[in-house]
């Protein structure tokens, strides 16, 4: 069975040296008297001795089948299920009811990461995500608001992140020092999204579907629409597309691709969005499915992924912008799923509420669930690979895994 490792900050499992077959370690758990147990040792084993921690935690597991091997009695048969999940919990120095929402790594140096959240939480990493420190940013302390920051953006040592209240604050030096830029007090919504694209040049998206880019570090913003969505349907509300009549204002989720289209979610799930660089507009589309829709985003292969409320995974037929969707058998339990990351064309992860891990080696086409997160009572709620070899999965309560690989 799938066990999911710790990383605890300031924790430690080591073995203690000892020339008896089992030798005594000691495991500090926060608020808990430390606890002594005995282990094998690694010197029943044949091999050198383990120098990480997964050959450390295969020798202490394998080391009763040595025993028994040695006292003449039969080996037991090895499970076919894998011994280690493929993520692992990080624990953060932060209050439980912080919600995470957005990581990013510099891109010249992809072990200097930050972590954002709600209660104005802002984390910073040098060692690839192992372990984080708070981070305090006094260009956004000034005032008595507690700022959500809902995304963050590098490119090369330059990035960005964008809050709500609306904030954005802007790095040259891969995060040492952060400014402050100022934003127009007539901005339609709020910011939920922002896209390092170059030097000094970025891209951000509001809830009510403005798009804006600059090239100048922020000192001017260029509008990419000419309306809001609710501008849009008002004009086109006539046209079919079903719930329009009822949107409320604001996106629920929205999405990028790399080569800069977006799909956005209404807020209330009865349609989606679609845009493309060079148009004027928003496109709406009617949902093809009977239940609400949860979030959409898009496939390494340039496809479209869909998630509807109650845990049902739909993907669009070939590539690029379509209506016309299929829906993939997911053992979500009946919780619903959340978010989807492909980590390759092939390999995907999906999360949602309750724990719920689910990965595909096939673009998608079957799930198995990974139970690695099923002791963990927290909603996961985004899934992130920054590299093939480096991703997150962000939650409620401070929860935060890493993939191991």
């Amino acid at each position: 069975m799938a066990t999911l490792q710790l990383t605890h900050l300031n924790q430690s499992l080591l073995p203690s040296s000892s020339a008896s077959p089992f030798a005594a370690y000691t495991r500090k758990t926060p608020g808990r008297h430390s606890s002594r147990r005995l282990l094998p040792t690694a010197s029943l084993l044949s091999g050198p001795a383990p120098t990480t921690r997964r050959e450390f935690i295969f020798e202490t597991a394998a080391a009763p089948l040595a025993l028994a091997t040695l006292a003449g009695a039969p080996a037991p048969a090895w499970s076919e299920e894998p011994a280690l999940s493929e993520w692992e919990r990080v624990y953060l120095p932060i209050d439980p009811g912080v919600v995470l929402l957005d990581i990013a790594f510099v891109s010249d140096d992809m072990n200097h990461g930050f972590l954002l959240g709600t209660r104005q939480t802002i984390l910073e990493t040098k060692d690839g995500g192992n372990t984080w420190i708070p981070r305090s940013i006094s260009s956004a302390e000034d005032e008595d608001f507690n700022y959500r920051f809902n995304s963050i953006s590098f490119k090369g040592k330059e990035g960005w992140i964008v809050g709500k209240p609306a904030i954005l604050l802007y790095t040259s030096d891969a995060g040492e020092s952060w400014e402050r830029i100022p934003l127009s007090a007539e901005l339609p919504g709020d910011l939920v999204y922002i896209k390092a694209t170059g030097e000094k040049s970025a891209e951000m998206v509001t809830d009510q579907g403005a798009i804006y880019v600059t090239s100048n570090r922020g000192y001017n913003w260029k509008a990419a629409v000419q309306e809001t969505v609710s501008a849009t349907l008002n004009r086109t509300v006539s046209s079919g597309i079903s719930g329009a009549s009822y949107y409320t204002g604001t996106f629920n989720t929205v999405n990028r691709s790399p080569d800069g289209k977006y799909v956005a979610v209404s807020s209330r799930g009865n349609f989606y969005l679609t845009w493309e660089p060079g148009q004027a507009f928003w496109q709406p589309h009617n949902r093809a499915v009977a239940r609400r829709i949860q979030n959409m985003g898009w496939r390494s292969d340039g496809g479209l992924w869909l998630l509807v409320r109650g845990g049902g995974l739909y993907l669009s037929k070939g590539t690029g912008i379509t209506e016309d969707f299929e829906e993939v058998p997911v053992q979500s339990r009946g919780f619903g799923i959340l978010d989807v990351g492909y980590r390759s064309k092939d390999e995907a992860w999906a999360a949602g509420g309750s724990g719920i891990l689910l990965r595909t080696t096939n673009g998608g086409k079957t799930w198995t669930r990974d139970k690695a997160a099923d002791n963990i009572a927290a909603n996961l709620y985004s899934v992130k690979f920054v590299t093939d070899d480096k991703g997150f999965v962000l939650g409620n309560d401070g929860v935060l895994l890493r993939y191991l690989g």
